[in-house]
């Protein structure tokens, strides 16, 4: 094609009708996209742009959890990373960082540890624990300070259930795959978490899970930290039982009314607080 008849094509086709072009005489584009209502919008969301991509947001969003909420006093229960009214027991080798401790059990209910009493039996130790072991027939004042921790330990959990939530029944109970802002959730049944959760603020934002039933963290699956969030400003709040999966990960403090289970090479970066037992198996838990 000669220079001057390219000049002419190219004229040619400016001057053709819009329609002609893909376009709406009414304004709207017709590249493709779903049917326009007239005024130049869809009448319909989330239709792809020929490449596969949709005009929805292609990740989640951060769901917005409500207004800023302070956190949870642990009182003398922030003095453990393990609490439980009736056992602590583990299946070799655990990692614990932080003092464990159980009351109104005995010694005899914390299993699996190998403990050795210290001389003025106030407190023992175990190859498994970076940190005391602590149960309620040791010497005083052993006995008083476990009393009030698991005071504090109760005191906590009603206040965590008591604070008002910003989004109720997120996902219907299930929140895989979610990226969550600091507040308050709350849910109405159980709580399962199959995939990843990523928790995104900065180190002063706050966030809690009120869970009427059991909390289930499936094998594998996370709770990731983002932005500057820390372990110590999370609680989870759960009214049934609490069990991680093999290998999964929590962050946060575990609250339970009755029972925790850690299954094998679960790990956790907070603390676990049970009103019944606390049951481990190969697992590390390092207090924030």
């Amino acid at each position: 094609m000669t220079i001057l008849n390219r000049f002419r094509f190219v004229a040619a086709v400016a001057l053709l009708p819009l329609s002609a072009c893909g376009a709406s005489a009414a304004g709207g584009a017709t590249d493709g996209r779903a049917p326009t209502n007239g005024q130049g919008e869809s009448d319909t969301q989330g239709v792809t742009d020929g490449q596969g991509v949709s005009d929805a947001h292609v990740a989640m969003d951060t769901v917005n959890g409500g207004s800023p909420t302070s956190s949870v006093a642990l009182g003398g229960a922030g003095d453990y990373v393990i609490l439980a009214k009736s056992g602590i027991s583990t299946v070799p080798p655990s990692a614990v960082t932080g003092n464990i401790g159980v009351s109104p059990g005995a010694a005899t209910l914390i299993t699996g540890f190998s403990l050795t009493a210290d001389a003025t039996n106030v407190f023992s130790t175990s190859p498994q624990v970076t940190g005391k072991v602590y149960a309620a027939d040791y010497t005083p004042p052993t006995p008083s300070d476990l009393t009030a921790a698991i005071g504090a330990m109760e005191l906590a959990f009603t206040d965590a259930a008591g604070r008002a939530p910003g989004v109720t029944e997120l996902g219907a109970g299930n929140i895989g795959g979610m990226s969550l802002g600091p507040g308050v959730y709350k849910w109405g049944t159980g709580l399962l978490i199959p995939t990843d959760v990523t928790l995104t603020g900065t180190a002063t934002d706050v966030w809690i899970f009120e869970i009427a039933q059991g909390l289930t963290l499936s094998s594998g699956a996370k709770i990731v930290l983002s932005g500057g969030a820390l372990p110590k400003n999370v609680f989870w709040q759960v009214a049934g039982l609490v069990e991680l999966g093999t290998t999964a990960h929590g962050e946060g403090t575990l609250m339970s009314q009755t029972s925790i289970t850690l299954r094998t090479g679960a790990s956790v970066n907070g603390r676990l607080f049970a009103q019944t037992s606390v049951h481990l198996d190969g697992n590390m838990v390092v207090r924030p």
